[in-house]
């Protein structure tokens, strides 16, 4: 079926997606042991293949949202730790790109895009998740120069990030309105990382910053509205990934019903295995269209997509789960093995129903823009 928000040079990324995972991607879908190592492994191999440029906005990437769904759908179809290198060079470096200079994007940005810097978004922190504001960590002014003290944690690329941009408490103001900011170098002093063990194969953990100088990104106290606008602009992302997911999980299910024989005839034979695989597919096939969608309007010159992308990341985490839980029934027995693909699609499924704000804030946004509509 002709997609109606993808150009052909979009089809034809995903058509060269699907054959890089085929080649580089399929016998080896999460990292063992060494999830750091393999971060910087799949982050050299997505640049050569010119596809991580894809992360970064013009003119030192080639971002556009539509490219950037279509790769994120393709990559997690095969690998979530692909998909999550790819996702966090997006999210780490689109601050820099927004509110940069001239020399802070030309220092980061390119090497970003070729793979050689890792980049990082730090938000979250110990007693602050959904609210942002009520983030603790303190910017302070010292001698012209600015230093972070305080602990983000669940941080992506922890440790392995050559580039933090780290939102941070920089003014008297409460809430969000004394929020900035700051780009940190990872060789800076006073960066201690701790790592922490993830349900899917994502380098995550906790960082320390003890008086890191930091340069400020933007206006001091625009951080807030700098940080929305990247989770804005990506959370269709989290909805193609789960599609990626979705979209193994129902050709798992298909290929397990067409070789798998009970009471004497196939899987694929029996009504109710047929019912399930035409929800499967159904529920796929609407959460795609709203990713593209969103992905779609913001390519059109949207300044900002908070009730389409919400929708987005919600439909396709939620119908993620839906479509894993079905596969996993219909492969039975084996559908519950440590190692099987549908065993690590489940556990894979449900972490990105909390990545970029849990589905019940997604939830909240879509309903307070429907509100705001109507009034």
């Amino acid at each position: 079926m002709r997609d109606p928000f993808l150009q052909t040079r979009h089809r034809e990324l995903a058509a060269r997606v699907r054959a890089f995972g085929d080649a580089h991607l399929r016998a080896r879908p999460t990292a063992e042991g060494d999830v750091a190592g393999e971060s910087r492994r799949l982050a050299r191999l997505l640049a050569k293949e010119d596809l991580l440029a894809a992360a970064v906005l013009p003119p030192y990437g080639s971002m556009d949202l539509r490219s950037l769904v279509v790769i994120r759908e393709g990559l997690a179809y095969f690998s979530s730790a692909a998909d999550a290198v790819f996702a966090t060079q997006a999210v780490g470096s689109y601050p820099v790109a927004l509110a940069g200079t001239e020399a802070q994007r030309k220092r980061w940005l390119a090497a970003a895009a070729a793979g050689e810097v890792l980049c990082s978004l730090a938000l979250t922190e110990p007693e602050a998740g959904s609210d942002l504001g009520g983030l603790r960590t303190l910017a302070r002014r010292e001698n012209g120069y600015w230093r972070l003290t305080g602990v983000k944690t669940l941080i992506s690329n922890a440790g392995v990030a050559g580039m933090y941009a780290v939102l941070a408490r920089s003014g008297e103001a409460q809430g969000a309105k004394g929020l900035s900011m700051f780009l940190v170098d990872a060789e800076a002093p006073g960066i201690l990382v701790r790592h922490l063990e993830a349900t899917a194969p994502q380098l995550i953990g906790e960082v320390r910053f003890e008086a890191t100088p930091a340069l400020l990104l933007g206006e001091a106290g625009r951080g807030y509205a700098l940080a929305l606008a990247t989770l804005d602009t990506f959370r269709p992302g989290v909805g193609a990934a789960a599609c990626g997911l979705a979209a193994r999980a129902l050709d798992e299910a298909v290929s397990w019903s067409l070789g798998r024989r009970q009471f004497g005839q196939l899987l694929a034979d029996f009504q109710a295995t047929q019912l399930a695989i035409a929800d499967m597919h159904t529920d796929l096939s609407g959460a795609r269209l709203l990713v593209r969608q969103a992905a779609w309007s913001k390519d059109g010159g949207a300044a900002r997509i908070p009730r389409e992308g919400a929708v987005a990341q919600l439909a396709g985490t939620e119908m993620a789960i839906r479509v894993v839980d079905r596969a996993v029934e219909i492969n039975g027995g084996q559908g519950v093995v440590r190692g099987t693909t549908v065993e690590r699609l489940y556990r894979e499924a449900r972490s990105l129903r909390v990545w970029q704000g849990t589905n019940q804030i997604q939830r909240l946004l879509i309903a307070r823009r429907v509100f705001k509509e109507s009034r």
